[in-house]
């Protein structure tokens, strides 16, 4: 479907649908980091056609380290630069606005997953969806990866899995804990192979602002 593995080779879109079902017909802002194609200026950006598609009423964002601006059309705009430039990010969320959905498909590099994620998600709108692709490489040494140590706390997936705990901040028997802003504002994390979903929200409610995503 349009050319991108997100389809066959990474079979994603089974996942895709079912998260992203009750933004469909929704005025929705997405950004994803990643384009494609690598240095050629004029190849890349199949996901973004299709995000295109199937959010019919969506905008959509991209940014990648080099410059994509020519696969530019009605309702896709790309930025040029890093995902790990701070303020880069901050540059670009200024003149996008509020984000509804957030895909990491970058350079999937564990320490630049990470570092991103943590600047991003707190400028994702509440009831927004963060996605992080190609997980594989939590496992892989050139990508600042450990498949000995799964506790690495380096590798995303370590780094992911301990958010969990976070849903239950709550239960805690440690007087005096202060939550972390993860604590407060993540209601779901839905792990899936080589990818993640990370929903926001306000952890006193959870239930309630997953069943209106979905009726929306």
């Amino acid at each position: 479907m349009f050319g991108t593995d997100k389809a066959d080779g990474h079979f994603y879109l089974q996942h895709y649908q079912k998260h992203f079902r009750p933004y469909k017909f929704k005025n929705i802002k997405l950004l994803e980091i990643g384009v494609g194609g690598y240095e050629h200026h004029d190849y890349g950006g199949h996901s973004l056609r299709m995000w295109k598609s199937y959010f019919w009423h969506g905008k959509i964002h991209a940014l990648d380290i080099y410059d994509k601006s020519a696969l530019q059309e009605n309702r896709i705009k790309i930025f040029k630069g890093s995902q790990v430039d701070l303020k880069f990010l901050d540059k670009t969320i200024t003149e996008i606005g509020d984000l509804d959905i957030i895909i990491d498909d970058g350079s999937h590099i564990n320490e630049h997953v990470i570092t991103t994620f943590k600047h991003l998600f707190p400028k994702l709108k509440s009831g927004g969806i963060y996605v992080i692709e190609d997980t594989q490489t939590s496992y892989w040494k050139d990508k600042g990866g450990d498949s000995d140590n799964m506790n690495n706390p380096e590798t995303m997936m370590s780094f992911f899995k301990s958010l969990t705990d976070g849903l239950n901040h709550k239960e805690y028997v440690k007087p005096g804990y202060e939550p972390t802003y993860f604590d407060e504002n993540i209601i779901a994390i839905h792990f899936y192979h080589n990818l993640i979903f990370i929903y926001k929200g306000q952890n006193d409610e959870p239930s309630n602002l997953i069943v209106n995503n979905q009726r929306g």
